[in-house]
């Protein structure tokens, strides 16, 4: 084992424009989109998702402008700690590792019941275990190891989704398919808003859940081979293919099938076969639709838990190094890995996929839902680093033009994603207050992070007696 000092930057810019695409690609989509066409209508689950992917674009370019200018391993973690206080960088480090240890967890109970649909009477826990080493074993090699892994995994997913616009759109104007409907669908009854706000608004924790995963880009600036180029070059291209892939995939799948169709409410993990996704492909006339976006959810699946354990070890990695978690998670191999780190977030989220024992639909959708909160948590973290940076800057007379990458439209960038943020982490649990009473189960699912947050950066608070840094005192010195 070697000292922190040692981590190399292995990480390419094609990999790390594809270390983003994977982390935030996944079931959210193929499975997902389903249910929010069915909720908000056509033209609702495009605006809601147009409305959290704007926010959050403006959150990776507060993120993307610090990790520029310092380019370190833990991102965020060790900007919230500079630039706001140290205890809100031990809340800010350890409830993103939380996420991601949560979402390592969603991602194996995912795959076990993935492949139960070419192996029904097979075990959870087999499955779950042979993808935890598989990913552990990608991730304790070296950065360009899991980079290079990550490329592929997520190229499989990008060139699914290019097939399936490509044919959804031959099919909207009747070039593939002769059954098409044109555009029926956004005029039937109450569409293309089905809801209204309320119907809009449900579908945000949705899209949130969605879209985590591409600050992943800016944790692995600490690892990348010229960080001052490849991190704002990543952010820009990775961050709009994300979205036009969401809002096009959405179009394609709300103008092909009714919102009405029970088959998108209805669509889930646990049945592949009614996947949005499957049945325009089956629409297509490919008969093997069904193994086939299997095989692609499983890739996706594989390639979010890479991204994620990645993000999550780096996170403790960085906090060991800055004293918040034990000093053994800081220590690194000669290949520049924090093993200890990597192994402890793969140890956790098995034993959270442990509990599948009982029903993986079930422990698969509270930790879909525990995780969703976490993910906005940081990146209202995120924001409010970025508005005490720029006021340190200013403080210690710096201009920002001085900066090599500058967040656009700041601050109203950055107020409008504070905003978005706010509004879902204190609404998200709305259809928890129903008219027979609270529905404390729903209640605690929903908001089970925020306390958690809170405690942990009230208690390090009362224990180090930490004070908020001053703009005058902010640590602006590039490593």
């Amino acid at each position: 084992m070697q000292d922190e000092s040692q981590l190399q930057r292995k990480l390419k810019p094609r990999q790390m424009n594809m270390i983003a695409i994977g982390g935030a690609i996944g079931t959210g989509l193929f499975v997902a989109t389903g249910s929010s066409i069915s909720s908000a209508g056509p033209g609702g689950s495009m605006v809601a998702y147009a409305a959290i992917g704007i926010a959050v674009y403006f959150v990776m370019m507060a993120l993307g402008e610090m990790a520029t200018y310092r380019p370190v391993p833990g991102a965020f973690e060790t900007y919230c700690t500079d630039y706001v206080d140290k205890s809100f960088g031990f809340a800010m480090g350890w409830n993103y590792w939380y996420c991601s240890a949560m979402t390592v967890a969603t991602e194996l109970v995912a795959s076990a019941i993935v492949m139960k649909y070419w192996f029904p009477n097979s075990s959870s826990i087999m499955w779950s275990a042979i993808f935890i080493a598989i990913l552990l074993g990608l991730n304790l090699f070296s950065a360009g190891i899991f980079g290079e892994a990550e490329f592929w995994f997520a190229g499989i997913k990008v060139v699914t989704i290019i097939i399936f616009l490509v044919i959804g759109v031959l099919m909207i104007f009747g070039i593939f398919h002769s059954d098409t409907v044109g555009f029926e669908n956004w005029t039937i009854k109450d569409a293309p808003f089905v809801g209204g706000m309320a119907g809009m608004f449900s579908v945000f924790m949705t899209a949130g859940f969605s879209f985590i995963g591409v600050e992943a880009t800016a944790i692995a600036a600490g690892e990348a081979v010229d960080p001052e180029k490849t991190v704002p070059k990543a952010i820009n291209s990775v961050f709009w293919r994300i979205l036009i892939f969401y809002i096009g995939a959405i179009f394609v799948v709300a103008t092909l099938i009714s919102y009405t169709d029970p088959n998108l409410l209805n669509a889930d993990i646990d049945n592949v076969a009614i996947s949005p996704f499957t049945i325009v492909f089956r629409k297509a006339g490919l008969a093997a639709a069904a193994s086939l976006m299997n095989a692609v959810i499983l890739t996706s699946i594989l390639s979010c838990g890479n991204s994620t354990i990645y993000s999550g070890s780096r996170l403790l990695y960085s906090m060991a190094v800055s004293g918040k978690a034990p000093k053994l998670l800081g220590k690194v191999t000669s290949h520049g890995v924090p093993v200890f780190a990597v192994l402890f977030t793969g140890l956790v989220a098995c034993l959270c996929f442990l509990t599948s024992l009982n029903s993986d639909s079930q422990v698969y959708t509270w930790l879909y839902n525990a995780t969703g909160l976490t993910g906005f948590l940081t990146w209202l973290g995120i924001c409010i680093c970025h508005l005490r940076f720029r006021k340190g800057l200013k403080a210690q007379g710096h201009n920002p033009k001085e900066l090599k990458y500058q967040a656009k439209l700041y601050p109203a960038g950055t107020w409008y994603a504070i905003i978005i943020c706010t509004v879902v982490i204190l609404g998200q649990g709305y259809y928890a207050f129903t008219d027979s009473g609270i529905d404390w189960y729903g209640f605690l699912v929903a908001y089970i992070g925020l306390p958690i947050f809170v405690a942990l950066f009230l208690i390090h608070k009362l224990v180090k007696k930490t004070r908020f840094v001053s703009p005058d005192e902010m640590n602006f010195r590039r490593e």
